[in-house]
């Protein structure tokens, strides 16, 4: 039997670029914004099922729930390319030793932040919920970013440095919104735009670093609800300075492992060209 030719669905997204990465994020957060109106609409703005508001179950309603539902979205899409096991499969473009700075900065942050919460203040129930919550928002930010827009842009024969500054600066551009759907002011979300630019190219490098996109999808699932539950409940100890200076941390780390990035991946150009291998930068 001939085989079957794609559909135009699919031979859409294959062509892959800039553009078409951000449409995604663009329908993607406005779907996770719908869903959280529908939880609401639902669940009510807060008693009943839902407790007390910041109790565990309302975490897991009012948190969890939408970008469960957001994480269900991207499998479907996923699913209907074809592109599931392209996503979780081996990367195609390896990494460099110096790349596991950045996951052993984002992990020494996070380890911290677990060793210096006051778990009795928080209580267990909290907790737990906060961690099966980080699973869901790892799960789709990083297959969002790390999967779809990475992939797009491969696809589009862009080079890795391209690759890492486009994932990052979606990746960021998403928190943009935070402005307008919580209350915090017009300072703390630009610092968060800024610091989860370089958050996201420390997880580009962990992608190319392990080869796997399941090991950003954890390295993020454990860095939301550590940093939250050690704001909250902070204990008393020394480990607590370090992911009190995570943002920081973060954005001088990225600052210097991409200048570490473009460096390498020019010198990677130019091994190419006189070895006579195609050129993307």
């Amino acid at each position: 039997m001939p085989e079957q030719s794609p559909s135009a669905w699919k031979r859409f997204w294959e062509r892959g670029g800039a553009w078409r990465a951000l449409l995604l994020a663009a329908v993607y957060y406005g779907l996770y914004q719908l869903m959280g109106l529908l939880v609401g609409a639902v669940f009510g703005d807060g008693g009943g099922i839902r407790g007390e508001e910041g109790s565990a179950m309302d975490v897991l309603i009012a948190t969890a729930l939408p970008i469960i539902l957001a994480s269900v979205l991207l499998v479907v899409f996923a699913l209907s390319l074809g592109w599931l096991k392209e996503l979780f499969g081996r990367q195609p473009v390896p990494g460099r030793r110096w790349m596991w700075v950045a996951v052993g900065v984002v992990l020494a942050i996070n380890v911290s932040g677990f060793l210096s919460i006051d778990y009795a203040r928080a209580g267990a129930g909290l907790v737990a919920a906060w961690l099966f919550t980080g699973l869901f928002v790892g799960f789709a930010e990083e297959v969002l970013t790390r999967g779809f827009v990475v992939t797009l842009m491969r696809k589009a024969g862009h080079g890795e440095i391209a690759v890492a500054l486009v994932s990052s600066g979606i990746f960021a551009a998403l928190h943009i919104g935070n402005l307008f759907t919580s209350d915090q002011g017009l300072a703390t979300t630009s610092l968060q735009v800024i610091y989860t630019f370089w958050f996201g190219l420390c997880m580009y490098l962990t992608l190319r670093v392990t080869g796997h996109l399941i090991w950003p999808i954890l390295l993020h699932a454990t860095t939301d609800p550590t940093l939250l539950l050690h704001g909250q409940d902070p204990a008393s100890n020394l480990f607590g300075i370090v992911p009190a200076l995570s943002t920081y941390l973060i954005i001088l780390t990225g600052v210097i492992l991409l200048i570490v990035l473009i460096v390498s991946e020019r010198r990677r150009a130019k091994q190419d060209a006189v070895t006579g291998a195609p050129i993307a930068v």
